[in-house]
């Protein structure tokens, strides 16, 4: 039976503040689409952007992209409240993202919302870190010790924790702990709105495809460990 769909990338659904994300606007393309006849969504990389703000040179294969969190979901969650949220500038291209603008705004109403979450009881995160073990605790501690670095390369690092000689992996866990929980929050959160927004796009009879290409950057969690 043959079938159709539709490309769009997360990143260019409608969003208000600069680029689409998992927000009330995912859902209505999905509403969109089941109207339209429709049973596939296709979408880009959906994984952290990293030299040159290109999804193909990301920090991890298996991570997900911190500016597709929902300001507005967070909000909801009382994590955060809307004066929070900066706006792009009214002169702001509504056709491009601003991947700058992004960097120096989102990461700090991620923290907020991160400050406020840790006082709460979560008991499905453990769970999540048990499921995904395999890569999270390398990509929190690679993230975490590329922030203690200044952004740098990881082949720039202090040869102890470049080669992850033991002793310097325990001690960058125990110095970097908070840290390290902040980059794994993150992923949690990513992946309770993207498995919520696919749950409710199979339900719908919506089926969502990825990209094939996979690459694997040479500064990457993945490469690292």
């Amino acid at each position: 039976m043959r079938a159709s769909g539709i490309l769009m990338p997360i990143f260019s659904l409608p969003g208000k503040y600069g680029i689409g994300c998992f927000s009330e606007e995912a859902y209505r393309f999905v509403d969109f689409l089941k109207k339209a006849g429709q049973k596939y969504w296709q979408i880009l990389p959906v994984g952290p952007t990293g030299f040159g703000d290109s999804p193909y040179q990301s920090f991890s294969t298996f991570a997900g992209n911190p500016y597709f969190i929902s300001p507005e979901e967070l909000e909801r969650q009382g994590l955060i409240r809307k004066e929070d949220i900066p706006e792009p500038e009214e002169d702001a291209r509504e056709d491009r993202v601003d991947y700058g603008w992004l960097y120096n705004t989102r990461y700090t109403v991620l923290r907020k919302a991160f400050q406020n979450w840790k006082g709460q009881e979560h008991p499905d995160f453990a769970e999540f870190l048990s499921e995904n073990g395999y890569w999270i605790e390398d990509y929190a501690l690679f993230m975490a010790e590329k922030d203690h670095f200044g952004g740098r390369s990881f082949s720039e690092w202090d040869a102890d924790i470049r080669f992850r000689r033991p002793a310097a992996m325990e001690k960058a866990r125990q110095e970097l702990a908070d840290e390290i929980l902040y980059y794994e929050y993150i992923q949690y959160e990513f992946n309770r709105e993207w498995t919520k927004l696919k749950k409710y796009a199979n339900e719908n009879g919506i089926r969502i495809i990825g990209d094939i290409p996979i690459y694997v950057s040479p500064d990457s969690a993945d490469f690292w460990a």
